[in-house]
């Protein structure tokens, strides 16, 4: 492995591991202030518990989560220092905005809601719980428009003393299309993402019969049932706007060597991930799917990797313009068939409820305690979708991956760094994980202990 690769070996690594925490953290703050809007208007002392039990749960998830992010932006100067000189003058803007607003309007008012109880009037510490979900949202929009000018670069003029972009509009920077499919698409995966984690925790709840924890469940089951029915009509669309500015990442998802029109979208297909080997063996394929997938009609043309190869050659010059296709393919379908089975998961769940029978099905509370693990590895294979099918660019039709690395780091200096950062993230993970574990199994209408005489005058956090 040479430094590129090395380089997005650890870039990679970095951006998963924190992308874990991402749709972890904008779905359960969405959640934690539907919980606390819900006690606002009851009073009732079971739904405070509620709101502070999973207020720490989202407490340990952004405060392991925001480390990993930190690292990302370093990497940006010190690996990819060619790429920031060469993106700097539009990639600033959006990575600036996300800092200086959106971050500090989510952790300004995280602390105002931690500190806030019985302090702060009521509505107003309902507010800031609204907010903070808003500044996670907010966040993720302007990192989302930074990635999505990578994807598919709008709003930029071309410096002629250095040739490189400036950007020329904002406006087109938020009206990307690849932008705004992209993020909402995020969005609501998110909300899937929170809302499994709380019925993961919920269904664990229930099962040793703590029925304070039906609530919380038929909470999560009123987000996820509608936000995974969206987020699979948006991610169906998001393959028509792939199909339209990046055609290459579309086709190397379905393993389409050759142009077709109709397409049939394979369920399943053994081999065909490779110039070498374009016959695959197809199993259970879905007549006219690719088409409408791709292009959103019944009998449309779906171009194929190799006539798609033959135009970038002819446009940029000799080069593999092919990603890998056998993780395009896998990426998408890990993703699309998870994605499928929340919905029906939130579906049976919904039937449940309707039922009374939520806190008794027990096949049911173990299917959706096990259900975290699985919607990671759905975001993950969207990501991986998303950023592996844009290769060999890291800015589409702009600049190679392999420009993009920093000249005067070494082969050593990437592999250490690379080593140190994967023991620290190992580490944190764990931590994170024992953490998560441990305040996800709390009782929380247990009696509390008494603080011992000499502490009563002391104050104490609330979590």
């Amino acid at each position: 492995m040479d430094a590129t690769d090395l380089a997005r070996l650890q870039f990679a690594s970095t951006s998963i591991y924190h992308f874990f925490f991402v749709p972890v953290t904008i779905g359960l703050a969405f959640l934690m202030a539907v919980l606390h809007t819900r006690w606002h208007r009851t009073g009732e002392a079971r739904d405070e518990r509620l709101t502070r039990f999973f207020g720490t749960l989202l407490l340990i998830n952004v405060a392991v989560g925001v480390v990993t992010g930190l690292v990302q932006e370093f990497q940006f100067g010190m690996n990819w220092s060619a790429y920031s000189l060469f993106v700097g003058d539009v990639f600033g803007a959006p990575l600036a905005m996300e800092g200086l607003a959106a971050f500090f309007l989510e952790s300004t008012f995280l602390g105002l809601w931690v500190f806030g109880w019985k302090v702060l009037p009521r509505g107003v510490h309902l507010l800031s719980a609204w907010l903070v979900a808003a500044g996670a949202m907010l966040s993720a929009a302007f990192i989302m428009a930074a990635n999505s000018w990578m994807q598919h670069p709008v709003g930029y003029t071309t410096d002629p003393a250095t040739g490189r972009p400036v950007l020329a509009s904002m406006g087109d920077l938020f009206t990307n299309p690849v932008f705004v499919w992209g993020y909402v698409h995020v969005i609501l995966a998110s909300l899937v993402t929170g809302a499994a984690v709380m019925l993961a925790v919920s269904a664990w709840q229930l099962r040793r019969g703590r029925r304070t924890f039906l609530t919380s469940a038929l909470v999560s089951l009123v987000v996820l049932l509608p936000s995974s029915a969206l987020a699979l009509g948006v991610g169906s669309h998001l393959g028509v706007i792939e199909a339209t500015y990046q055609p290459m990442k579309i086709s190397a998802a379905e393993g389409q060597w050759e142009t077709c029109q109709p397409c049939s979208f394979s369920l399943f297909q053994i081999g065909g991930f490779a110039s070498s080997d374009e016959e695959p063996t197809k199993i259970l394929e879905v007549p006219h799917l690719l088409s409408l997938l791709a292009t959103g009609t019944w009998d449309g043309e779906v171009t194929g990797l190799n006539e798609l190869q033959a135009q970038d050659e002819a446009r940029y010059g000799p080069g593999d313009y092919v990603p890998d296709v056998g993780v395009q393919y896998w990426s998408m379908r890990v993703m699309a068939y998870l994605g499928s089975a929340f919905f029906l998961l939130a579906l049976w769940g919904a039937w449940l409820a309707a039922r009374k029978k939520l806190p008794t099905s027990r096949v049911f509370l173990l299917l959706a305690t096990w259900a975290v693990p699985l919607v990671l590895v759905m975001n993950t294979a969207g990501w991986l979708l998303t950023e592996s099918g844009r290769q060999p660019w890291i800015v589409q039709g702009l600049m190679k991956t392999a420009d993009g690395v920093s000249a005067t780091v070494s082969t050593g200096e990437i592999v250490a760094s690379l080593v140190a950062f994967f023991a620290v993230y190992l580490f944190l993970i764990v931590l994170d994980v024992v953490l998560m574990l441990r305040f996800a199994r709390r009782d929380p209408d247990a009696p509390q202990e008494e603080p011992a005489d000499d502490d009563r005058d002391t104050p104490v956090l609330s979590y």
